[in-house]
């Protein structure tokens, strides 16, 4: 193993062990830098501005997807800076190489009456009604990912100050609101569930076996829920209730700042900019914006 290589090494084991990246984008910036080197190696080219526009243009074409190339481009800066840091080079290459601007894709959502119809139409008689009302109920008041919410467990859920722990992408841990309906849904869900199942269970969304739900039935009950309750065929997935999270809570004044922090996103230019957000500030403001916690 040469001495770049031996860098791409403990580039991947930096960005796992201490930026927490996940396995799919370790893999990915893994094969991004691989993928450079063979080019380099092949065309016997040195690292240098020009030779990476070639580069550059080749994956162009070959892809014609400018979000991966920008990927790619980023992966390998973000390479040769970890060397530069450590001695192996004096200067990045790839400084003062841009990235593609990637098309900006508007999200698709439900309004604000749609969400509200949709929830205030479910039934709630039962162990499985009240457990997809209370699923539905938590995806738009805190705009979870859907991993994040069927492995949400009875201990992560603050009942009397609204509040869950929810372990985001690279296990970064953040606390989320959520309302009083959202609240009473999951408190009926938990009293339903202690009595059918007469047992102690970790998760809160568990299946009629009495082990967590899995995301396929959750996207399914969703299809189904809303075919029958709406009397529509329309496509709905999960994520939906994540961006109308977001996007109401723009639409009725909400600061973005706050947002992306009950999101959990977390690429490094939010997270410096949330190093000083207070959390009080984050409680108050979905206190006043979320349409569901002012009915």
């Amino acid at each position: 193993m040469d001495e770049t290589e031996q860098y791409l090494v403990d580039y991947i084991g930096y960005l796992k062990n201490i930026k927490k990246y996940s396995p799919n984008t370790l893999k990915a910036y893994e094969q991004d830098v691989t993928q450079f080197f063979k080019y380099m190696e092949k065309e016997d080219l040195l690292v240098e501005r020009e030779s990476i526009r070639d580069y550059i243009s080749k994956i162009f074409v070959q892809s014609r997807n400018k979000s991966t190339v920008a990927r790619k481009i980023y992966a390998l800066k973000s390479f040769y800076a970890f060397v530069k840091k450590y001695g192996g080079i004096d200067k990045n290459p790839f400084d003062g190489i841009n990235t593609p601007k990637t098309d900006k894709k508007i999200p698709e959502i439900l309004t604000i009456s749609e969400i509200n119809t949709f929830l205030d139409r479910l039934p709630k008689s039962n162990f499985i009604e009240k457990r997809n009302k209370a699923i539905f109920e938590l995806l738009y008041a805190t705009g979870l990912r859907i991993s994040e919410l069927v492995n949400l467990k009875i201990t992560d859920i603050d009942f009397d100050k609204e509040l869950l722990r929810v372990m985001g992408k690279g296990k970064k841990e953040r606390i989320v609101p959520f309302n009083k309906t959202a609240g009473e849904s999951l408190i009926n869900l938990n009293q339903e569930s202690k009595l059918k199942f007469k047992t102690a269970n970790e998760y809160i969304f568990l299946n009629t076996r009495g082990t967590r739900i899995t995301i396929r039935s959750v996207e399914r009950i969703l299809k189904t829920s809303f075919k029958q309750v709406m009397n529509s065929d329309r496509t709905v997935y999960p994520h939906l209730f994540r961006h109308s999270f977001a996007t109401h809570l723009l639409q009725r004044g909400a600061n973005l700042r706050i947002i992306q922090e009950l999101l959990g996103h977390s690429n490094l230019s939010t997270t410096e900019k949330y190093t000083t957000l207070d959390f009080s500030d984050l409680l108050k403001v979905y206190r006043q914006y979320h349409p569901r916690e002012q009915q």
